[in-house]
């Protein structure tokens, strides 16, 4: 009997992640500085937003949730989301990008959710594979609903990628907390935090439920006190932590930071999404800020890991996280300094983009030590 061939998802997937995303939002923001036609897949803000999550976030996921897994499974994935990404960002709202997006979409939602679901053994753990789940149904249903519904499905989505990166961000920080305090001497009481983190589960899974449909503007405002509500929950539950203790950790600081951004981002789009106000400028500090900073950090310790390298000794998370970090203050900042929004827009990309072109750097460092 021939046994299926199998490869790490992360080794193929990352580094095409990491190519797209320094790729994908100079190309959304140079047309606007005149410096470049505008691609008919980023001509919009929604579709914009649809590459960031859809393009390039969901396929840092598949890469860190797929694990070890026959190559021939992995091909598929990566045809159908190379597919995806040529039709969308040449012919959006095609039948052939459609087709491709929900396919990708669907094909990682059946890889990953019915395992998930079975090896959950507390309540807890469930949020894994029913947030994964909605990202994957937010993703098909991006492309199949109808355009008045797109916003709601954009919001869904954005609410779900925040769930799962506090969910996960707590599961990579907890035990690696712990070790090095102990390896320091001291000791962390506070590690998972399960009542913390269950009640970050649900006010987050409320704002979902109040996002997924049109409502009265009560239902809004009770979505946005429950994101506001997660966002505090989680900057509590990162104190506890006490990061600040860890010595010769830099890269778990910067996952630290990432989280840190996404808990911080939530308080500020619900608070907001209640005023009425900049909410669409202060949920960068949750797209670029905590997503950005997160799956870099993310791929640069897995990449670390396949190649038994120590990921505290490397430069490259520090300098990613600093650049993604100055990317998104200046991204919030061109929405209030009207002024100097083309060249806030501008430095935003810059900084993005080299963040990524490091981390590639650091891929093919990696590759050639192995």
């Amino acid at each position: 009997m021939t046994v299926a061939r199998r490869t790490t998802a992360s080794r193929l997937f990352f580094p095409l992640a990491a190519a797209y995303a320094l790729l994908v939002l100079p190309a959304s923001v140079l047309p606007m500085l005149g410096i470049a036609p505008a691609l008919p897949g980023l001509a919009s803000p929604a579709a914009h937003a649809h590459e960031m999550l859809f393009g390039f976030a969901l396929l840092v996921v598949a890469g860190h949730q797929l694990g070890p897994a026959p190559a021939s499974r992995l091909a598929l994935l990566l045809v159908l989301w190379a597919a995806a990404r040529i039709w969308f960002l040449l012919l959006p709202g095609s039948l052939a990008a459609a087709s491709a997006n929900v396919l990708f979409a669907l094909a990682l939602g059946l890889h990953l959710v019915p395992r998930l679901f079975t090896s959950a053994k507390k309540l807890r753990n469930f949020a894994l594979p029913l947030v994964l789940a909605a990202i994957a149904a937010s993703a098909a249903a991006a492309d199949l609903a109808p355009a008045a519904t797109e916003r709601i499905v954009l919001t869904v989505a954005l609410m779900a990628f925040s769930l799962l990166m506090l969910f996960m961000g707590g599961r990579l920080i907890a035990p690696a907390a712990a070790g090095q305090l102990h390896r320091q001497g001291a000791n962390l009481g506070a590690r998972v935090q399960p009542r913390i983190e269950g009640a970050i589960i649900v006010a987050l899974l409320a704002a979902i439920v109040c996002s997924a449909m049109p409502a009265p503007a009560a239902i809004g405002n009770i979505a946005a006190i429950a994101l506001a509500a997660g966002g505090v929950l989680a900057l509590v539950r990162l104190a506890r932590w006490r990061l600040w203790e860890m010595r010769g950790r830099p890269d778990l600081a910067c996952i630290g930071v990432g989280y840190a951004w996404v808990a911080l981002g939530l308080v500020a789009w619900g608070g907001a999404r209640l005023a009425g106000s900049h909410a669409i400028a202060l949920l960068h500090a949750i797209t670029i800020g905590g997503l950005g900073t997160l799956t870099f950090n993310v791929m640069a310790l897995g990449a670390a890991r396949v190649a038994r390298a120590d990921p505290a000794a490397s430069a490259v998370p520090a300098w990613g996280t600093a650049f993604i970090g100055l990317s998104c203050v200046a991204r919030i900042a061109a929405d209030f300094a009207i002024e100097a929004r083309l060249a806030l827009l501008a430095l935003a990309a810059a900084c993005w983009s080299a963040a990524f072109a490091l981390l590639l750097a650091r891929f093919a460092i990696l590759a050639r030590a192995r």
